[in-house]
């Protein structure tokens, strides 16, 4: 999870990281259920055994939280100019990649705040600290 406010995720990587949890919730949780003598354990009952949030989860509230200082910065810093700026030239003709940004407003978006600006948001650090919190509520399937 090292610098992972900066990762710019697909839907692909986050399922991927979702499973590589599982994965190793599986290793550590139990391997039998006493009543069934299955020894399968369902992402559910692996869910309810593990109570701290997702991978994901964490990913996005985090991504949101350094997102929210960044906009806050001066704008001579080059965080600030990443987070604003708009690079010159032209994009390939093909699908274009998920940026940093549009991460950013897809997590606005799942928190309900369509069409909210970042940088108006960041400034108000108690809002955006809420908004990071109810990420981590989300239960991401």
């Amino acid at each position: 999870m090292y610098e992972c406010e900066t990762w710019s995720l697909t839907l692909r990587e986050e399922r991927r990281l979702r499973v590589f949890e599982n994965r190793v919730l599986r290793i550590f949780g139990p391997k039998r259920d006493e009543v069934t003598r299955e020894w399968k354990l369902r992402n559910e009952e692996l869910n309810g055994l593990y109570s701290s949030a997702n991978i994901v989860q964490v990913i996005k509230s985090r991504r949101l939280g350094w997102a929210g200082h960044a906009a806050r910065m001066v704008e001579m810093i080059r965080i600030y100019r990443v987070l604003v700026g708009k690079p010159e030239g032209k994009r390939p003709l093909e699908r274009p990649r998920r940026r940093w940004a549009d991460n950013i407003k897809m997590d606005l978006q799942e928190v309900g705040c369509r069409g909210m600006d970042l940088i108006e948001l960041a400034q108000d650090r108690e809002r955006l600290q809420a908004f990071v919190n109810v990420v981590m509520s989300f239960q991401v399937p």
